[in-house]
């Protein structure tokens, strides 16, 4: 189980901000702009990094998770953290950490229902979270504006822009976070939700998106009660893996705070299945779970999901060990979750099964993603704003705010480096990509042609 940090002593605000300047001797503001492939010489090519990350996968998805990935190039990026991570740990970095993301990009923010029931927008996937250079988690989400604007159909010009407003936000609302009293920063909400038109959109998806209408969705009527559907992403259970799963709930519970344990013991377990989701995350074992509470108007749907070690865990093992961590992956992640949101899932808590580690969070409770397609025009840069004060919120609540904006600075020199790594760094994935794509053509990935079998 991780420890906590130990604390540090204290400094003044003007300490810290002088620190943050100080980091620019380790890397300019202006070199984080730089990008080339010469800096995987001697590593490790993008294609053997991304078979290495199969391992340990369910071996009849691979395939389809290299389906997803030669789709375009952002659904490539989308499941390319393992390349990504190599070639960011292979850069020179602030050394300013905070917790990251990890796998920032556009569609990985969405609304779900907070613990007081009403709908909340933020970050909302942290597989890949760990405490590293803050600026990892901006170069990957500025590379997304041009990846995922590209396939909206915007223009580079729109796309190059919304990075820009995105840069230039974050160092605003950073330089904001600094000044304010901590305990203001930990409690920062963003009230303009409904007036950013992808989020407004996603939003008014989220009040649809009830356990009612999962249990619609999910499950049909079985012997006097209800079980999963067969679905081509839903997959039934052997009796044994499902007591399996169900037997994880216990070790889950104690994860819990007692108040949440107590609402949990009011829900009994009825059903499991084998649930096949997202891209980065296809070929792990993800289970999800049907409980029922007060009747069958009651539904409550748990996720487990099997988590490896966060891609950047190689690069950071340094930082890890100075904190004296031994890391459970599934806590690493609600862990991670927490210091960044404002609110979490309620019932976010983490288990084991087999030696392997998993997150179990609510599936599908008010939870609704952006559209890809609202990615064009004015909606690209206004969810840049908006992405960018979330993210800055993240990193001040998991971070030093004072040393992030020391090291930021006041001008737009770190804006357009932002934007120049972003530009070359897109175009390095679509070359990965093409890669990617020629591989398959020729039969050189890992795959399998059967269907996923029952587990």
């Amino acid at each position: 189980m991780t420890h906590a940090q130990q604390p540090q002593p204290y400094k003044t605000p003007q300490q810290r901000r002088a620190f943050g300047r100080g980091q620019r001797k380790l890397v300019r503001r202006v070199d984080q702009g730089q990008w080339s492939d010469s800096v995987r010489t001697g590593n490790e090519g993008p294609l053997a990094l991304l078979a290495a990350s199969m391992q340990g996968r369910v071996p009849q998805l691979i395939d389809e998770k290299y389906r997803r990935m030669t789709a375009s190039a952002f659904g490539f990026f989308r499941g390319a953290v393992p390349i990504m991570s190599a070639d960011l740990a292979h850069l020179p970095h602030t050394e300013i950490f905070s917790q990251i993301c990890g796998d920032a990009h556009v569609l990985n923010l969405g609304a779900y229902a907070g613990v007081d029931g009403r709908l909340v927008f933020d970050i909302n996937d942290f597989d890949e979270t760990l405490r590293a250079p803050f600026e990892w988690d901006l170069k990957r989400i500025a590379t997304s504006f041009l990846l995922s604007g590209a396939e909206a159909g915007a223009k580079p010009a729109a796309c190059s822009a919304a990075v820009l407003t995105f840069a230039e936000q974050y160092r605003e609302e950073m330089h904001r976070f600094a000044a304010m009293p901590m305990i203001e920063v930990a409690r920062w909400q963003v009230h303009r939700l409904h007036s950013v038109k992808p989020i407004s959109a996603a939003l008014l998806k989220a009040q649809r998106a009830t356990p009612m209408e999962t249990l619609a969705k999910l499950t049909r009527a079985a012997g006097g009660g209800r079980k999963f559907r067969k679905q081509p992403n839903l997959i039934p259970l052997k009796p044994g893996v499902r007591r399996q799963v169900f037997e994880s709930l216990k070790l889950y519970r104690t994860t819990l705070l007692p108040e949440r344990q107590r609402l949990l013991d009011k829900y009994k377990p009825l059903d499991a299945a084998f649930k096949v989701v997202g891209t980065g995350s296809v070929g792990l074992r993800d289970y999800v779970v049907y409980l029922e509470g007060n009747g069958a108007h009651d539904p409550l749907f748990l996720q487990v999901k099997q988590e490896p070690a966060s891609a950047y865990a190689h690069y950071m093992a340094h930082e890890a060990a100075a904190q004296n961590r031994t890391v459970h992956n599934g806590e690493r992640v609600a862990e991670g979750q927490r210091a960044m949101q404002l609110q979490s899932d309620p019932f976010l808590g983490w288990t084991q099964m087999e030696g392997s580690d998993y997150l179990v969070r609510q599936l599908n409770d008010h939870k609704a993603a952006i559209d890809l397609t609202a990615l064009h025009g004015n909606g690209l840069r206004e969810y840049a704003t908006l992405c960018a004060e979330l993210l800055a919120r993240g990193h001040a609540r998991s971070g030093d705010a004072a040393i992030i904006s020391g090291y930021i600075g006041t001008s737009t020199r770190f804006d357009k480096a932002l934007l120049k790594f972003a530009q070359a760094y897109a175009a390095q994935t679509v070359a990965d990509w093409k890669l990617l794509c020629a591989a398959r053509r020729s039969g050189k990935t890992t795959s399998s042609t059967s269907k996923p079998r029952r587990n």
